[in-house]
């Protein structure tokens, strides 16, 4: 598989800064499991000539596993369920240089808490939606996190290959539901199931694809003029073009100030798996998707592009390279120009910070990285201090907003299956607590031995159980309890929460108390027979 670094400019002057930082293109895919996200994402990796060939994965025995799907879960079940970011250069047709940074996102709903995370990094989204389905739930938890969070979307209607739903009735959802303005930029030429192509409604020309062997390559493109496309596809581009018309009349045009300010959504069709409309993409997200801009500290104060260097941890991953067994901690930059081998300030403890080990990643895949800009996600190695949240600068302090924690629903206690590696057991706790692969809970009446795992969703205890055994050489045994709902309590309410029935106080170990109960009938009956308690829900994410 070839990969071309992106091209950096070596100079930290205030121009050059800014410069970098416009240069930047950082976004999240997000979307409901199987709409296509992973095929998506290495599809707008090989048209951007990163790789050479890509390799879709269905679940199905024998299938390539994607860039971005590197963890052994991911590549026997065929689903992401955890984020990967993916950095590369890509130069438009018209000469435009960029540096991408793609993140891609767990698209199952157990994994939310890592979707979140990533989307505290990124300066726009593209919603993949699938055009047989529609808008899915996952699909719309995702987009109210965005709209809290004030990201610019960009949809893309995907799998225009197969049989599917009406194009109009699919953007007349889009705005029932989400209250997004559908503003299409490109326009299936054939049905769902027959798609032969765009109408772009910029230049009025025609994109015809042409089919490759299983679509592992970039698909060719024609692109004809409206009189060769009436040749080609008669009716169906008539069709195309009185529908197009309906758009424009009704004002369904693209409009930038609009889409900024996250009250439109420009929409393009596409095909990922035959790598159709996926140049269309990758174009739209160089031209309009928004460059980095000014982020706000944990007081409200905007931070300067052309400030000091300083970056905030949103993701900690360890057990991507098993040969060595590291950890990767990935921050994305917000400031300032960053030199690998700074020594920059951790905010968390004031100490100092050295950033010898600094990389691009790519899926799995790392290359040590010189320099960054604002926009850019370093990945630093055997950071061991790090935490998700934390905040790295140098010369002028600042504080970026901690990542809150989703609420956890699921609840589990877990013990080492072989009371002989007690210390293994209490070591992987830790790391995958830190790496935000769980929530850990414990009690003096529990001890260490036996700590309680907090999850958004059951699947979370399947990827702590698997990577304890294969990566940490730990096996546990989970024990489910019948929790459901956890709030947050005081000190000297926990003697009168702990005399009651079917709730249990726990710390965890940010070294806050949640009380735990069976079902929200238990909490509301205790509310009620204690109203002085403080219980207060936990904070999600939007």
């Amino acid at each position: 598989m070839a990969r071309t670094a992106p091209s950096q400019t070596v100079g930290f002057d205030e121009p050059s800064v800014l410069a970098e930082a416009q240069r930047r293109r950082t976004f999240a895919v997000i979307s409901h499991p199987d709409a296509g996200k992973s095929t998506l994402t290495e599809a707008l990796a090989l048209h951007a000539r990163v790789i050479s060939e890509a390799g879709a994965i269905h679940g199905k025995a024998g299938r390539r596993s994607t860039v971005s799907d590197w963890m052994t879960m991911e590549k026997e079940r065929g689903i992401s369920i955890t984020s990967t970011a993916l950095q590369f250069g890509y130069r438009a047709p018209d000469g435009t240089d960029c540096v991408i940074n793609l993140l891609d996102t767990p698209g199952h709903a157990d994994f939310s808490e890592d979707t979140y995370r990533v989307l505290s990094a990124v300066d726009c989204a593209v919603m993949l939606i699938d055009a047989a389905k529609g808008l899915e739930p996952q699909t719309l938890k995702l987009f109210q996190v965005c709209r809290h969070r004030r990201i610019p979307i960009i949809t893309v209607i995907n799998k225009w290959d197969r049989p599917g739903r009406d194009a109009l009735e699919l953007l007349d959802e889009i705005e029932q539901r989400i209250g997004l303005r559908p503003t299409p930029l490109t326009w299936p030429v054939g049905y769902a199931g027959a798609f032969h192509g765009v109408l772009d409604r910029r230049t009025g020309e025609f994109i015809h694809f042409v089919r490759t062997a299983g679509g592992a390559t970039i698909a060719p493109e024609r692109v004809l003029s409206a009189g060769d496309a009436l040749t080609i596809a008669d009716a169906q581009w008539t069709t195309a073009v009185e529908e197009c018309e309906l758009l424009a009349a009704d004002g369904a045009d693209y409009d930038r100030d609009t889409f900024l300010g996250c009250t439109t959504t420009p929409v393009l069709f596409t095909a990922a798996v035959l790598n159709f409309g996926v140049s269309q993409l990758l174009d739209v997200l160089v031209h309009y998707a928004p460059a980095p801009a000014a982020q706000l500290d944990i007081d409200g104060e905007p931070r300067r592009l052309d400030d000091p260097f300083s970056a905030f941890v949103f993701k900690v991953q360890a057990g991507m390279d098993t040969s060595h067994r590291d950890r990767l901690a990935y921050a994305r930059v917000c400031s300032g120009a960053f030199e690998r081998g700074d020594v920059v300030v951790h905010a968390a403890t004031g100490k100092p910070f050295t950033t010898k080990y600094a990389q691009s990643v790519f899926g799995q895949q790392r290359t040590t990285m010189d320099v960054a800009y604002p926009g850019d996600v370093i990945g630093l190695v055997n950071a061991t201090a790090l935490r998700v949240g934390d905040t790295l600068y140098r010369e002028v302090p600042v504080h970026y907003p901690p990542i809150p924690s989703f609420a956890p629903e699921h609840f589990a206690v877990a013990r080492a299956a072989d009371a002989g590696k007690h210390k293994q057991f209490r070591r992987g706790i830790t790391q995958l607590e830190q790496e935000g692969v769980i929530q850990v809970l414990r009690s003096d009446l529990r001890g260490e031995q036996a700590p309680v795992l907090a999850a958004v969703g059951p699947m979370q205890f399947e990827v702590f159980a698997h990577r304890m055994a294969t990566e940490l050489n730990t096996p546990v045994e989970l024990e489910p309890l019948k929790y459901t709902i956890a709030r947050r309590t005081r000190p000297q309410d926990v003697a009168e929460l702990q005399a009651q029935r079917s709730v249990e106080v726990l710390t965890r170990t940010d070294g806050a108390l949640l009380a735990l109960f069976a079902d929200r009938w238990r909490l509301a009956a205790i509310e009620k027979e204690h109203p002085d308690l403080v219980l207060e829900p936990l904070v999600a994410a939007a």
